[in-house]
């Protein structure tokens, strides 16, 4: 008789991935990953409406940076059964948290502006 193998709860990839400057590195080295990260957290949820706030950014690229987001445990995605599908995405409460940077980054730019 086989036995059927356990399914393993995923952990979230914030558990997985301790060194959270490897993961700002891996997410600011991304050319849209802040963008979409910033849209997230003014509440711009859902990807149509993300791809049109930013020009440029194609549905292929939105995808792999939600992707990356969700994969890191900074955004989850919540999809609902309705005709037609919606999705939306939120930050979870690590993601919050790391969303902070771009206050800095906005601190920083602010400050650069002011310098003569």
């Amino acid at each position: 008789m086989e036995k059927k193998a356990k399914k393993i709860p995923r952990q979230p990839a914030t558990a997985r991935r301790k060194d959270v400057s490897a993961m700002v590195e891996d997410i600011v080295g991304c050319k849209w990953s802040l963008s979409v990260l910033r849209l997230v957290r003014d509440g711009v949820n859902r990807p149509g409406a993300m791809q049109k706030a930013v020009d440029g950014l194609s549905t292929k690229v939105l995808n792999e940076r939600l992707r990356k987001l969700q994969r890191f445990g900074i955004v989850e995605k919540h999809a609902y059964p309705e005709i037609p599908p919606r999705v939306e995405y939120q930050l979870t409460d690590f993601g919050a948290r790391f969303s902070s940077l771009l206050d800095g980054v906005a601190s920083l730019q602010g400050w650069l502006d002011a310098k003569p």
